[in-house]
């Protein structure tokens, strides 16, 4: 399984590491080991109910692990970046090229501002990546009153994806706290990633919908 040697790979870890420790000092929100190992898990389940191969879970987990790593470098570009450092690390795993390239594009496409859709891999890791807003990932209450970036996660009281065959849809559910965050809020910050996950379903033939407090927003 290549994601458990990526998983234990202390030179990928440290980079991990580097690349929360960076973006906690500028006030962005957690991308620890936590973020990427939820982002894997949500990742894997979407593969997983459109019955693709455990070798494509597999490659997607690998991708959703890694796909933070070029934060080290620089905030802006960091998914160009990680998938250059992608690249040398999985190098020393023995992946085939095939492998190698896949997990690398679907780095280096996941941000929404530059990505391009070409496969399934980096479809799931895009949805489970943009949909990831949780409280936990607030790494500073105090900036919670002003950061608007905080106040959107600080909000988030349960986020749940489902996918629903009878409708051909995938939908996410959160409930938030609108005392924090208004849904207008949350939309002004969250919208582009929420239009590149309609992007991503689409590669499934399916959509996809975000629900805020049981409204359909999207």
């Amino acid at each position: 399984m290549i994601y458990e040697k990526v998983t234990q790979n202390k030179e990928i870890n440290a980079y991990i590491n580097k690349a929360n420790e960076l973006l906690k000092a500028a006030g962005y929100t957690d991308h620890s080991k936590i973020h990427t190992a939820y982002v894997a898990t949500r990742a894997s389940y979407i593969l997983r109910h459109f019955e693709c191969s455990q070798h494509e879970i597999d490659l997607v987990k690998t991708a959703s692990y890694m796909h933070d790593i070029g934060n080290y470098i620089a905030r802006k570009h960091h998914a160009e970046y990680g998938a250059l450092l992608a690249r040398d690390l999985l190098k020393q795993l023995d992946l085939s090229i095939e492998d190698t390239v896949t997990i690398v594009s679907a780095i280096a496409n996941h941000d929404e501002s530059t990505g391009i859709i070409v496969d399934k891999v980096t479809a799931a890791l895009i949805i489970a990546d943009k949909s990831d807003v949780r409280r936990i990932r607030v790494n500073d209450l105090a900036t919670v009153s002003f950061d608007i970036h905080d106040q959107v996660n600080y909000s988030v009281l349960n986020n749940e994806l489902t996918i629903s065959d009878e409708n051909k849809s995938i939908n996410l559910h959160l409930e938030i706290d609108t005392e924090i965050c208004s849904m207008y809020e949350y939309l002004e910050i969250f919208m582009d990633r929420m239009l590149m996950c309609r992007k991503a379903a689409r590669t499934f033939d399916y959509s996809f919908h975000l629900y805020v407090n049981s409204s359909k927003i999207l």
